[in-house]
């Protein structure tokens, strides 16, 4: 049997995709528009040793796997087609032995892992317990630490990284993210004269924005230095040094209390679930009496999963030790720890479009940033924004703002009767 014919016996004859193979067999439908090459016999050991996406992906960024149809850029037709187009079958017990002799026992052995793949969870114990100051330093260092210029091709002028928020279907990606900014302000009801606190803020667009456009005094804290580094920067450029500020730190080293407002953007993904309670609470006794929280953070549709970290593709390659849960699991520990929950919304689309235009940020800058990251680092950020893209179209994923509110023991809340802000 020849790897060709097993790719058919696993996945169809009709398999959308032309495969080609490295000992000269074919596969799959000749006239499909993409093509997969199968470039050596490491290639097969990835595919074999893990099975799926995994493998998949680690045979592409080490070129053994070769895709001819679409742009390495943006992959997100080839995942579309994958997903709808791939059925695999399992190989009944007669079919197994012949299997075996065509791929071999060499192909048993793991290869050695591309590069861009951080550590098992075992091994990453080393540099402590999950969710530790050090390790979540770590992998934020992992996430953000790309370079700032890598993510200026890839987000825009914004700089921002999170969920947008569309006002329209043609609205373009910075005015997506000015909305976004705007409708976390008009939640939190800043005023000028307010004192906010933005946890994870990233490279500061959430502060500036703030301090800008609402006369506010801001504090923004991140774990990543280079975002620190190039919001201070902006600040200052900005003339904005006398109401915000950013620091390198971690949110829970933030010694000021009674803000006005707190601002929490994209930062509950990386704290790891059974902190939840610990992070709330910490948040609360930052806020004054009165005073509002926006969590706005990536979710599942429901929450059955405990939010341990995976071991895919996301987690080894995206995001260590990242973990999400459903809205209701963070609506509940948000009420147990004292808040008074007012609003929540889901902005799953808005977070599909939101990747589908950085993925084309990503395309139309494709070699500067090869030439800025190396080809595997560049296809890992186009593999995992069009994936993301897919799987929140398709509900897998989604993307909740959830408004407390640290309530007087009065209980006034000091909220209005119905929402003042556009939703």
């Amino acid at each position: 049997m020849t790897i060709g014919r097993a790719f058919d016996q696993l996945f169809g004859a009709d398999a959308p995709v032309r495969f080609s193979a490295y000992d000269g067999s074919t596969g799959g439908d000749p006239g499909a528009a993409i093509s997969l090459r199968l470039e050596n016999e490491r290639g097969l050991r990835y595919l074999v040793t893990s099975p799926g996406s995994l493998g998949m992906a680690r045979a592409y960024l080490m070129n053994d796997l070769t895709v001819e149809g679409t742009h390495p850029g943006d992959p997100y037709d080839l995942l579309k087609l994958i997903e709808d187009g791939f059925s695999y079958r399992r190989p009944t017990p007669r079919e197994l032995p012949e299997l075996a002799r065509t791929l071999g026992l060499r192909s048993l052995r793991v290869p050695e892992l591309p590069p861009q793949e951080t550590p098992s969870q075992f091994h990453r114990l080393l540099n402590g317990l999950r969710h530790s100051k050090s390790r979540d330093a770590e992998a934020i260092h992992h996430h953000y630490d790309v370079g700032n210029a890598f993510y200026e091709l890839l987000l825009g002028p914004s700089m921002t990284y999170t969920c947008a928020c569309y006002p329209t279907a043609d609205a373009t990606l910075e005015e997506a993210q000015a909305g976004k900014y705007d409708l976390i302000c008009r939640k939190l009801d800043l005023r000028p004269g307010m004192r906010l606190l933005d946890v994870g803020c990233g490279w500061g667009g959430m502060v500036r924005h703030a301090v800008t456009h609402y006369g506010v005094s801001a504090l923004g804290v991140t774990l990543s230095r280079d975002q620190a580094d190039w919001a201070a920067k902006r600040i200052a450029h900005e003339g904005l040094s006398d109401q915000a500020e950013v620091r390198f730190m971690d949110y829970r080293d933030v010694t000021e209390r009674g803000f006005d407002a707190i601002s929490s953007i994209g930062l509950t993904e990386h704290i790891g679930v059974k902190n939840y309670p610990a992070y709330f609470r910490f948040l609360l006794s930052r806020l004054r009496e009165g005073g509002r929280l926006l969590n706005h953070c990536i979710t599942r549709p429901d929450n059955l999963h405990p939010g341990i970290p995976s071991a895919g593709f996301i987690n080894r390659y995206v995001f260590p030790d990242g973990e999400i849960t459903g809205s209701g699991q963070i609506i509940r520990v948000m009420q147990d720890t004292g808040f008074e929950v007012r609003h929540e919304e889901n902005l799953r689309e808005h977070y599909a479009m939101t990747c589908r235009d950085w993925v084309r940020n990503l395309r139309e800058n494709w070699d500067e940033a090869v030439a800025l990251v190396g080809e595997g680092t560049a296809k890992v950020w186009a593999l995992y924004l069009a994936g993301s893209r897919l799987s929140f179209e398709r509900n897998r994923i989604q993307l909740h703002q959830v408004l407390g509110v640290h309530v007087e023991p009065d209980g006034n809340a000091h909220m209005p009767l119905r929402p003042t802000w556009a939703s």
